[in-house]
C-alpha cells in the first residue's frame, strides 16, 4: 500500500473516485464545509495536483470518467447560480467537466433540479462512452439515495437501436 495524497486539515476531506489516462491519473473529491466539493485530480506518476472545477463556494463531486479520459461526470450545483436555492448536495444535478484545468468547460446534462424537490445523481458512463446510467433521487434525501435508474443516451443513433 502506498499513500498518494493526503489532506492536512479538514478543509479537504478526500474521497477517491476513478483512474483515467490508462491508470496514470486519478480523479477525486475534495469536500469542503459547509457545503462545497471540488473536482481533483492526482498524476501518479508527479503527484500534482490539480483542481479542475476551480469553484470555490460550489459543489462538484466527480463520478463516472468518459473513455477517452478526457472528460468525467459531476454532480453539481451549478444551476442554483440561476435557479436559486441552498447549495450544497441536496440540490445537484448532472454536469460533464472537461479535464483541461481551466473549470470552464461544463455542460449540463440533466434538469432534474429545476423541478422543486428533484435531483439526479450517482452517474456512471458505459465502457464504449455512448450512454450513462444515473438515479433519480428527492433532494432531501442523503447522498447515495435513489428511487430509479435512467439510461442517457449521448447519441441518438444509440438509442434507436435499442428501443
Amino acid at each position: 500500500m502506498k499513500s498518494v495524497y493526503q489532506s492536512s486539515d479538514h478543509s479537504c476531506v478526500l474521497e477517491a473516485q476513478d483512474f483515467y489516462d490508462n491508470d496514470n491519473k486519478m480523479i477525486f473529491t475534495c469536500y469542503e464545509p459547509p457545503h462545497g466539493a471540488s473536482v481533483m485530480g492526482i498524476d501518479l506518476q508527479t503527484g500534482q495536483v490539480t483542481n479542475f472545477s476551480k469553484t470555490p463556494g460550489t459543489y462538484n463531486e466527480p463520478e463516472g470518467i468518459f473513455p477517452d479520459g478526457l472528460y468525467t461526470t459531476v454532480e453539481a450545483d451549478r444551476q442554483c447560480e440561476s435557479l436559486g436555492g441552498e447549495r450544497g448536495s441536496g440540490n445537484i444535478d448532472i454536469w460533464k467537466l472537461r479535464l483541461d484545468g481551466t473549470g470552464k468547460d461544463f455542460v449540463r446534462l440533466t434538469y432534474f433540479n429545476d423541478y422543486v424537490g428533484g435531483k439526479a445523481s450517482n452517474p456512471v458512463v458505459s465502457t464504449d462512452g455512448r450512454f450513462m446510467a444515473f438515479q433519480a433521487a428527492r433532494a432531501r434525501d442523503a447522498a447515495g439515495v435513489g428511487y430509479g435508474i435512467l439510461i442517457y443516451w449521448f447519441s441518438p443513433a444509440s438509442s434507436d437501436a435499442r428501443q
